[in-house]
């Protein structure tokens, strides 16, 4: 046998090597449990499958054609209220029924993690339908003869920087950039936003979670900002991740800022509880630990709470792949979250029920969640609004249950990607799809609207006197005037 047969012969048998141990290492693994099991107030959590290479299985969008809707749940009713918008992301409802959406994509640039992480986010951009430039414009949606179409659009103002977060108060909006939050002087019902505008904090840019969401106390005296981290587990250094993966305090009165609460790893859908006044949020968890890990959630968010990124997750497991060291006692203090929404589903947009809501007596008390769908889960998950049941305290209870889906088409395609969810003022859901750019308006059409929820309210339970024993068992052993009837 000749020499360049030889070399032909050991270059074959290479590539065919090279090619298998390619499609071992690039392969999906496949979800071990459903993500009815990793969801709710107590989610399985599997074993931890570390993966240098992730899981790779976006849908990508098709689009819905002419005439094509999701499903909705039993006794709803779902129409386009808008269509043909550049990657619609954020909706928020002034209250005067005008309807304002953030047309929007990912600023330029790179993102932590080095070439591999750049390659992987560069394609599944793409995939997904969220490549190319944004947009950087917030537009009008006015409804006006109250048929569920918007009849008027209007650009309310270009020039932006990667917008998502708005909200409004007494003749102010506010805009979060990818970069600062932004206020502007703006009266309901007019159809531009004029001026400059005045930055009002500055925001650590861009990173792997670029939307800043936003939300205003009922006196408008503070705002709160998400910032998501800028990598997946601080792969790049805990130095650029200062100020990340948390939600900022601005005092609208003074100008000053804190950070509230941390540990987040990537923030989104911040409302008020309407039961208990909290704030909650929907937050998107680590990846590369497989299809099973890590549940998505959504959570209360006390001052000064900790939900463990990126060292741990769910309260106290700890993440081996984090080479940083750890804060002293961690664990001690960080918060396990209220309810899991799935692992890699993406939960952004959430929106509880309110007064005058028309969704019919099975989605009367709860919270509604926009998830956006896996990129890193086989079979893919989310791609579909859920609704999660609240009780008359204000906690979450049960399964979601499904309010919109079939966004996918298969397991390689689908039609859109819901993003967000707020209400209109007719009392229906409306719900941004980003890639099929359109609004959504989900109504119960024979419901009538809904009462307002009722907030719980109790009476405080008195200081302690002294410190007795161990301060962390004073709820198991409680001093006699702590006791019922001793107040």
């Amino acid at each position: 046998m000749s020499t360049f047969k030889k070399i032909a012969i050991a270059l074959a048998v290479f590539l065919v090597v090279a090619g298998a141990a390619l499609w071992w290492i690039t392969r999906p693994v496949p979800a071990l449990h459903t993500l009815e099991e990793t969801s709710g107030t107590d989610p399985v959590l599997a074993e931890p499958a570390p993966q240098f290479f992730p899981t790779v299985g976006i849908a990508k969008p098709i689009g819905w054609g002419k005439d094509g809707a999701p499903t909705a749940a039993d006794g709803l009713a779902v129409g386009r209220f808008a269509e043909g918008l550049d990657h619609p992301r954020v909706i928020y409802t002034m209250p005067n029924g005008d309807v304002l959406v953030t047309l929007t994509k990912a600023p330029p640039g790179e993102v932590a993690g080095g070439w591999l992480t750049n390659l992987v986010a560069g394609f599944l951009f793409s995939e997904a339908g969220a490549g190319g430039p944004s947009a950087d414009q917030i537009v009008l949606l006015r409804d006006g003869d109250g048929d569920g179409v918007a009849e008027e659009r209007h650009t309310l103002r270009e020039g932006l920087s990667s917008p998502s977060g708005l909200a409004w108060h007494d003749g102010t909006l506010y805009v979060a950039n990818h970069d600062a939050v932004l206020r502007f002087a703006y009266e309901e019902g007019a159809t531009a936003l004029t001026g400059e505008g005045e930055k009002i904090a500055d925001l650590p840019p861009a990173g792997n979670h670029w939307m800043r969401n936003i939300l205003i106390n009922p006196e408008g005296t503070r705002l709160y900002v998400a910032v998501g981290s800028a990598s997946n587990i601080g792969e790049g250094g805990m130095a650029i991740e200062e100020g990340r993966a948390a939600i900022h305090e601005i005092n609208l009165e003074t100008g000053s800022t804190r950070i509230f609460a941390a540990g987040l790893r990537n923030a989104n859908g911040l409302a008020w509880n309407p039961w208990s006044g909290e704030m909650w949020t929907t937050v998107n968890e680590r990846d590369m630990l497989g299809s099973d890990l890590v549940p998505d959630y959504m959570t209360n968010v006390p001052l000064g709470s900790h939900y463990g990124w990126p060292w741990v997750y769910y309260g106290d497991v700890v993440d081996e792949r984090v080479k940083m060291g750890m804060p002293r006692f961690l664990t001690s203090y960080t918060r396990v979250p209220e309810y899991a929404l799935g692992a890699h589903t993406a939960p952004l947009g959430m929106v509880f029920t309110q007064q005058g809501v028309r969704m019919g007596d099975a989605f009367a008390r709860g919270a509604f969640i926009a998830r956006h769908g896996s990129w890193n889960r086989f079979p893919p998950g989310g791609y579909d609004v859920v609704y999660v049941a609240f009780d008359e305290r204000g906690n979450p209870t049960g399964k979601p249950v499904t309010v919109l889906e079939s966004f996918l088409a298969n397991d390689k395609e689908t039609r859109g990607r819901p993003t967000w969810v707020a209400w209109d003022a007719t009392g229906a859901l409306l719900v941004s799809d980003d890639t099929a750019g359109i609004i959504w308006r989900v109504v119960n059409p024979l419901s009538e609207a809904g009462a307002a929820p009722q907030r719980n309210r109790g009476e405080r339970l008195p200081p302690r006197r002294n410190l007795i024993g161990d301060p962390a068992r004073a709820f198991e052993e409680p001093p006699a005037d702590l006791m019922p009837g001793s107040f």
